[in-house]
């Protein structure tokens, strides 16, 4: 089989409504696959931009820890209790997408209640409360990684 021989095949299965279409002829093994006559667009974006968004995405998550800490601690103090994830995971605060979360700043929880679900492996582990408290600070952010031992909430034990 020769260019012109291969360009033909190409050309009869893009006119085709063939997915895919695999030849072997004198030796020559030819796979072609088409997907849904989807169109594919590729942009490009410079190298420099794209550092300059990563390192300003990186400001503002420095910007917003550095807010919490201030405003947060100064506010709790000393007394409270930190739940923190027993596994590495994806952190959700409510058991669906429309779904209120499990708990918010200012509930009030009892030892036992579950305060937030971390999938790991397809696996969904309810997080429990350790003791009866009031929330005052969510840490965790939905839909993102946590670490294992990552404090997912704080909590003023009453």
């Amino acid at each position: 089989m020769d260019f012109k021989g291969i360009e033909n095949l190409i050309k009869a299965m893009s006119e085709s409504n063939l997915s895919s279409m695999d030849i072997e002829y004198n030796g020559i093994s030819i796979k072609m696959k088409k997907e849904n006559n989807k169109i594919y667009k590729q942009e490009i974006i410079s190298e420099e931009y794209e550092k300059e968004n990563r390192d300003n995405i990186v400001e503002e998550k420095k910007l917003d820890l550095l807010n919490y800490n201030e405003k947060t601690d100064a506010a709790i103090g000393d007394n409270f209790t930190e739940i923190v994830s027993p596994i590495v995971g994806t952190f959700y605060e409510s058991p669906g997408v429309d779904k209120e979360p499990y708990v918010k700043v200012g509930d009030k929880v009892k030892k036992g209640d579950i305060v937030c679900i971390v999938e790991a492996m397809k696996v969904m582990n309810e997080i429990e409360s350790e003791v009866d408290g009031e929330i005052v600070a969510v840490l965790g952010e939905n839909g993102e990684m946590v670490q294992y031992g990552e404090a997912l909430f704080k909590i003023k034990p009453l």
